[in-house]
């Protein structure tokens, strides 16, 4: 069974930086994508960040030059590095892992961007 744990997140103020980390258990070995997505109040989730196995990444446009995706497989772990923050950043971040045809999600954070 696949887990995928969240940290990281809190209140910053705009123009802060945050990283947030997503340590995954179980056991599997398989090739697999990992990555994050955001959900703001009343809003739908939004795609943030992924990055393939061989280490290729790609951004949602709004957080392009902002936000770095990296992966330690040593460590099981999956990072999100956020900079300059704006208040439109304010949302629960979640991330997910693919394995095969199935997604699995992690609990989420909440990262608040606010004066």
């Amino acid at each position: 069974q696949v887990q995928l744990v969240e940290s990281g997140g809190g209140l910053v103020q705009p123009g802060g930086s945050l990283r947030l980390s997503c340590a995954r258990s179980g056991s599997f070995s398989t090739a697999y994508n990992v990555g994050w997505y955001r959900q703001a109040p009343g809003k739908q989730r939004d795609f943030v960040a992924v990055i393939t196995t061989a280490g290729i990444t790609n951004y949602a446009d709004s957080v392009k030059g902002r936000f770095t995706i990296s992966r330690n497989n040593a460590k099981n772990t999956v990072y999100l590095r956020m900079d300059s923050l704006n208040p439109e950043d304010t949302a629960v971040y979640y991330c997910y892992i693919d394995i095969g045809p199935r997604r699995y999600w992690g609990q989420g954070t909440q990262v608040t961007v606010s004066s």
